[in-house]
């Protein structure tokens, strides 16, 4: 009878060891090199808009693409603090671009994909500030193992996530 015990428990360690922790290994790689791809791709996309000046539909529509490419789903968020040229300030000096004086208003990523709707291209100015960021939606192979295993992950967490943001450093134009 303890025998028994002892080769099943040996089985049931041995095909983990064979089959269980390889496959978490192999899953942990993947979402490495889709979080490598989502960053490189985020960088890209924040720093043509904020080199140009202009956010176009089209580079949105490469942006999403790039990203699904490793076979998640994305949350994909965008903000646009825009600088007010007037803020409304009352001053006797010539000077109108004195540090802590600019004012910003924001707009989102719905704000935004409207306005791409309407006009295929969006020009900045400079001094305007853009971020853009992903999340992935859908729970991959190694979040799903994990949870099987461990329970340490909830449902709202995500493991493969980029941020970048930059200060538009030229003011964008439809003659380029």
């Amino acid at each position: 009878m303890g025998d028994t015990l002892i080769i099943i428990v040996v089985i049931g360690l041995s095909a983990v060891l064979m089959f269980i922790f390889p496959l978490m290994t192999m899953s942990d790689r993947t979402d490495d090199v889709s979080q490598l791809t989502v960053n490189t791709a985020t960088t890209e996309f924040v720093d043509s808009v904020i080199t140009t000046g202009k956010l176009t539909l089209d580079k949105y529509s490469k942006f999403v693409e790039n990203i699904s490419s490793t076979g998640n789903a994305y949350d994909v968020e965008m903000e646009l603090k825009v600088l007010d040229e007037n803020p409304g300030k009352k001053t006797t000096q010539s000077v109108d671009k004195r540090i802590g004086e600019n004012v910003y208003y924001s707009k989102y990523t719905s704000q935004i994909l409207d306005e791409l709707d309407k006009t295929p291209i969006m020009l900045l100015k400079e001094g305007d500030v853009f971020i853009a960021s992903a999340k992935n939606k859908t729970p991959t192979m190694s979040q799903q193992l994990k949870n099987f295993f461990y329970s340490v992950i909830g449902n709202d967490t995500y493991t493969i996530a980029a941020e970048h943001a930059g200060i538009v450093s030229v003011t964008g134009s439809n003659y380029d």
